[in-house]
């Protein structure tokens, strides 16, 4: 199970380190931390940067899975994010975006990396293709925010 390091209190509940409140993951088990080695080697084999609050995520639970609030999510660890991504054809399917997990279901989350500032969108699993990818968050902390209510 994660472990969060409170630090501070900032009116949404306890606070871990990077800012992600305790509450969000609850019924969530993650894994042990990404090190910073792992979250290079990904971003090299990817060819891409991970954003900032997802490398942060990774850093304290590389990947795992379970409710945030009333939504099933799984996120993959740096040993998944490659070989899913290519058993998954996104390059071809998706272009320009990254799938980082699921809802558990026939929903895949993705990075949209074709803007400048990296979104996040969820696209079906059956029939892949932009035309269906639909905004969820600015970011990945947005994201998670958003699935907690």
């Amino acid at each position: 199970m994660w472990s969060v390091s409170i630090r501070r209190y900032d009116g949404l509940g306890a606070v871990d380190v990077n800012g992600f409140p305790e509450i969000w993951f609850k019924d969530f088990s993650g894994r042990d931390p990404a090190s910073s080695t792992e979250l290079k080697q990904v971003e090299e084999v990817l060819q891409r940067k991970l954003p900032l609050d997802f490398r942060e995520f990774l850093s304290q639970t590389n990947g795992g899975e379970g409710f945030i609030g009333d939504n099933y999510l799984i996120v993959w660890g740096t040993a998944e994010l490659a070989e899913m991504n290519h058993s998954y054809e996104a390059a071809e399917m998706i272009p320009g975006m990254l799938i980082f997990g699921s809802s558990g279901g026939g929903e895949a989350y993705c990075f949209d990396y074709r803007s400048q500032a990296v979104q996040v969108v969820r696209v079906p699993f059956i029939g892949m293709c932009l035309e269906d990818a639909k905004l969820m968050a600015a970011n990945f902390r947005d994201f998670l925010g958003n699935l907690s209510k």
